[in-house]
């Protein structure tokens, strides 16, 4: 499919915008995380290697093609294999979120976490947004195997916990993944606010009920 200069421009601005307000908001801190999101044409939109949320420049974005190659931009992120995993295995991702927001990545340091689903429903909206959130086991940033574990997770699952790293997070547009990834991080923030306090669950028939 084409992909016409504005579509591109109205894109890199999106992503611009979107970066900067997860900085702003603390959602991100440093140089830690990266977007990228799919454009018509099957290239990817992506974050520079090294670079701040709160300051991308649009002209200055990472365009790589679906295979990794780097077409033009600033050199993409050293993890942007696990983002191209995540595409070329789920027909229904056109974005990606990963960042280091404080919650989650605090989440996914914790031991015994369920692997199956790292948050246990106890509101109705991670349910509706991105039913279960597995956990992929730990790796440094930028090895292989998570693209690999991503991959074969991606067909299944929208959002995702790394272990000791932070979530992955997928969505149908950017905004949809920002929106997505936000509130995770806020049920993420309930755990810890609730602590060791008693938590009435959602029934198996309530969680039913939200996914149809």
């Amino acid at each position: 499919m084409t992909i016409t200069a504005d579509t591109e421009r109205l894109a890199r601005e999106e992503m611009v915008r979107l970066g900067a307000s997860f900085f702003q908001r603390g959602y991100a801190t440093g140089s830690a995380g990266n977007l990228s999101l799919l454009l018509p044409d099957g290239t990817l939109l992506a974050t520079p290697t090294g670079s701040c949320l709160g300051e991308l420049q649009a002209d200055k974005l990472s365009k790589v093609s679906l295979s990794g190659e780097w077409i033009s931009g600033d050199k993409p992120s050293k993890e942007i294999s696990f983002h191209r995993a995540l595409y070329q295995n789920n027909p229904a991702c056109k974005a990606v979120v990963h960042l280091h927001c404080t919650y989650l990545t605090a989440l996914s340091c914790l031991q015994g976490l369920d692997t199956a689903n790292a948050i246990k429903p106890f509101t109705p909206y991670v349910v509706m947004r991105v039913g279960q959130v597995p956990v992929v086991p730990y790796y440094r940033p930028g090895d292989l195997r998570l693209a690999e574990d991503l991959g074969k997770l991606a067909p299944s699952y929208k959002a995702f916990l790394l272990a000791n790293h932070g979530p992955v997070v997928t969505g149908e547009s950017l905004r949809e993944a920002a929106n997505n990834t936000e509130e995770m991080e806020d049920a993420a923030k309930l755990i810890f606010t609730l602590g060791n306090r008693p938590i009435r669950y959602l029934t198996d028939d309530e969680i039913a009920e939200l996914r149809s």
